[in-house]
């Protein structure tokens, strides 16, 4: 093999490491018949010391985890992730930091971990030094919430180039136009909204329009597709588990460490829920 194909042979693993990972976690839900269980939470959150008990914790059970960068101006979240973001920046927890507590856990875990953030973090570091800090951590992608995918295509090459998965978002009112660009753009997992509206704020079923969109999504979609927001127990995660390839939930285990409950004992119980129905 020459050094020129080497090096091509190279690029090509690395722009495919995270997205590989990722599937291949869902891939293993898929197989034991489940829908992959991602639980989220704030980096720093109770505090910067607490954090990877807490993320130890859910860890255990995941397929993969979201872990949020803390954001003053979270639009998409709803009052209970807006208050742990809250609280942990007023303790100090930045986006370099985000970064350094997810470089602990990778020392410890094998499971695919993917940060959500908004692109203001991503620009306040600098995209460049922000992936490369992201890759030197042991991230496999970024969920980026409010970054239109045919608006700034500089952060999704630069991911690529670190070898970071792309996921970007769909909602209930996506036109089929939206949902085919951002189900084609995505490399890591597709992620549908299950409301119009913010995190943790679906009562009820939690299903709705989610049926309807995913038809439409999987027209489009290359990777799998995950379903969040509203997903706050064991029921709500057996309603998604049944239509969706992953189910996100995020906003039932910050109250969960709020309250001083066991967060491991309630990431079982959700994560047993996201058994499909024979």
């Amino acid at each position: 093999m020459t050094a020129t194909m080497t090096r091509q042979t190279e690029a090509t693993t690395l722009h495919n490491r995270g997205a590989c990972r990722i599937h291949a976690a869902f891939g293993r839900a898929r197989e034991q018949g489940r829908a992959a269980f991602i639980p989220f939470m704030t980096a720093g959150y109770p505090t910067a010391e607490a954090f990877p008990a807490v993320a130890d914790a859910l860890l255990t059970h995941a397929d993969l985890m979201e872990v949020g960068i803390p954001y003053s101006d979270p639009l998409g979240d709803g009052p209970t992730i807006q208050r742990a973001s809250e609280q942990a920046l007023a303790a100090g927890t930045s986006t370099r930091r985000t970064l350094a507590l997810v470089k602990e856990l990778r020392a410890r875990h094998t499971t695919p971990i993917v940060i959500m953030t908004y692109v203001n973090p991503i620009y306040a570091v600098g995209p460049r030094e922000f992936m490369r800090l992201a890759q030197d951590a042991g991230v496999d992608g970024l969920i980026l919430p409010d970054l239109p995918p045919d608006q700034d295509l500089e952060i999704a090459d630069l991911a690529a180039e670190h070898g970071l998965a792309v996921t970007f978002l769909i909602a209930p009112t996506s036109t089929p136009e939206r949902v085919a660009l951002v189900a084609e753009a995505c490399t890591g997992f597709l992620y549908a909204v299950s409301v119009t509206g913010v995190t943790g704020t679906r009562e009820g079923s939690a299903l709705g329009e989610v049926p309807a969109m995913l038809a439409l999504a999987r027209q489009h979609a290359r990777v799998p597709i995950a379903v969040g927001f509203g997903v706050k127990d064991a029921a709500t995660a057996h309603q998604v588990a049944q239509v969706a390839d992953g189910v996100v939930v995020g906003s039932a285990f910050i109250n969960a460490v709020r309250a001083g409950q066991d967060v491991g004992a309630v990431a079982a119980e959700i994560a047993a829920g996201c058994k499909r129905a024979e």
